[in-house]
């Protein structure tokens, strides 16, 4: 779930400047929906970015898990400046977490430092780039100058 939140805030950053709010419009905000592949090496890739979210439901999950998310989207952005004169289930907790922000008074950037750790989550399935046994080229001149001339 790391690398997941590692790549939202890797494109919420990559478009902050000139496509998120280009108007400069106050008390504005959108829901994006991310699509993500897990492969067999457990590796986590973007597929897509979609600002139109599809929100049908699918299975029970979905049909338990989207009225939640709306209903707490709303309590962020919307219920601090139009207050409820009533809430359903106040006890029931948030489940959006703030990833990024460069607000002052919630400053927070939970991104992970850049490395190849983060591509591969499970050390045994991680491979070896960059790094080649050496050969043994006494006997052969010729082939180290032609790996050399490679890397």
């Amino acid at each position: 779930m790391t690398r997941i939140k590692d790549i939202i805030i890797d494109t919420i950053l990559s478009v902050k400047g000139a496509q998120l709010n280009p108007n400069k419009r106050k008390h504005c905000f959108e829901l994006f929906g991310y699509d993500f592949l897990i492969d067999e090496d457990f590796r986590v890739w973007l597929i897509e970015v979609n600002t139109n979210p599809y929100f049908g439901i699918a299975n029970d999950y979905i049909a338990d898990l989207l009225p939640k998310m709306i209903d707490d989207m709303t309590r962020l952005v919307v219920d601090p400046y139009y207050p409820p004169k009533n809430l359903e289930d106040k006890s029931r907790e948030n489940l959006f977490e703030l990833l990024y922000s460069e607000l002052p008074e919630n400053a927070c950037n939970k991104r992970r430092p850049f490395n190849l750790d983060l591509v591969y989550p499970i050390p045994e399935l991680r491979q070896q780039i960059g790094t080649v046994k050496p050969r043994n080229t006494a006997s052969n001149p010729s082939i180290s100058h032609r790996v050399s001339s490679y890397f």
